[in-house]
Order: structure tokens, then sequence, then C-alpha cells
């Protein structure tokens, strides 16, 4: 971490971290940022908060592509941190802020690190699926910015 705040890599390992955190332990967002500003020492930066919002307001459309390209695993069969991992891919593609082959690299580099070699080669066939298909371009999602219709403001 930076004095200005986490690194992209590190934005985007919270963004897991809480996506995968809200869906196993049923916590409320507000408690699970108030855990990291007390284990990391600071608050989610604005890339992990418009992400965690973006992934869960568009989880419908994300899961929908899961279960078009991870074949014989539909979303709930998949392990919560690799679902985590590839619905934050998945949106970051959609949203069009992250390159596909940069969204796909940092999805496996982040499976291979916290799960198997094996779990990275899923993701990246999925997310691999996703491309070839031409379903990972920039699409009418909402960009999850705290305030909109849909989103929640995570900071507060």
């Amino acid at each position: 971490m930076t004095a200005a705040g986490p690194s992209r890599k590190q934005a985007r390992r919270d963004a897991v971290f809480l996506l995968y955190q809200t869906e196993v332990t049923r916590l409320g967002m507000a408690e699970l940022v108030d855990g990291l500003r007390l284990r990391e020492g600071y608050a989610p930066d604005d890339f992990t908060i418009k992400a965690v919002a973006g992934v869960r307001t568009t989880l419908d459309e994300l899961d929908a592509l899961l279960a078009a390209h991870a074949k014989d695993w539909p979303p709930d069969r998949i392990a919560p941190l690799e679902r985590s991992i590839l619905r934050l891919a998945l949106w970051e593609m959609r949203a069009g802020v992250t390159p596909p082959e940069v969204a796909v690299d940092e999805a496996v580099r982040l499976t291979r690190r916290y799960s198997t070699d094996e779990a990275g080669a899923f993701v990246n066939g999925v997310l691999g699926g996703v491309i070839r298909a031409g379903q990972a371009a920039p699409a009418a999602v909402d960009d999850g910015r705290p305030g909109r219709e849909n989103g929640e403001d995570v900071r507060d």
C-alpha cells in the first residue's frame, strides 16, 4: 500500500475479499468495511467501492454469463472465492474499467494465489470463453457508483 492508498492490485484483492465475505458470512457491507479498516488500517479505495457495488448490482447478469460459459458448473456450484473472482473480472470487462486481457490475467493471478493452479485454469477457461463469445465488451451496466439507484455506498 502506498501513502495515497492501495494499488489497483490491492484494491482488486480487497474487492474480491469483500465480495467473498458477503457471501460466506452474510455480514453487511458496512461491518465488513469496518473490519477491513481495523485489519488493514485503511478504508477501501474508490475502485474497491465501485467494483463491489457494480458486482452486487449486476449479479444476475454476471451469473448468467457464468452459467453460459462454465459448462456443467452452475454459479452456485463454483466455490465462493472463485465465484467472487469471476464475478469481479466479468464486471470489470463489462463495465469497461479494465481491458479484458488484463481482467483475465488479474483474475487468474488472484485465483492461483489464494486457491489452486487448477482453479486458475478453470477461471482462465471461463473468462476466455466469454471473450471468444464477444461478451466481454463494455455493456450498458451499472457502473457501481454509490448513490446510483441500485448502488450502495459501502463507505458509510
